[in-house]
């Protein structure tokens, strides 16, 4: 089954650090993966996202200069390292594929971890 999956959520104070890991059941090196993010009662927006050479990187206005994204092409793994994290972070993020980050429709979408930001 062709499946992504993430991992690195938890429960974290106020200005904490998180890293988020994406993993997949198969190659992710012709794929671009974006993390995206979803609060409670609120849509799901797209955070990151990486191009598949991982010469292009690009940030939701909310996360620029705190969040970063990374991938390892040994461990087929996709990381978000959160600093500075702040209670509107807290959401379940998710991480899926596509063939470019410009392109509209993203699959292979995982189950989800959640983050919690709270004193």
């Amino acid at each position: 089954q062709v499946q992504l999956v993430e991992s690195g959520g938890g429960l974290v104070q106020p200005g904490g650090s998180l890293r988020l890991s994406c993993t997949a059941s198969f190659l992710l090196d012709f794929y671009a993966v974006a993390w995206f993010r979803q609060a409670p009662g609120k849509e799901r927006d797209r955070v990151s996202c990486i191009t598949y050479n991982a010469e292009s990187t690009n940030y939701a206005d909310s996360v620029k200069g705190r969040f970063t994204i990374s991938r390892d092409k040994a461990k087929n793994t996709v990381y978000l390292q959160m600093n500075s994290l702040k209670p509107e972070d807290t959401a379940v993020y998710y991480c899926a594929t596509n063939t470019d980050c410009s392109d509209r429709y993203w699959s292979n979408w995982g189950q989800g971890t959640q983050v919690t930001v709270s004193s």
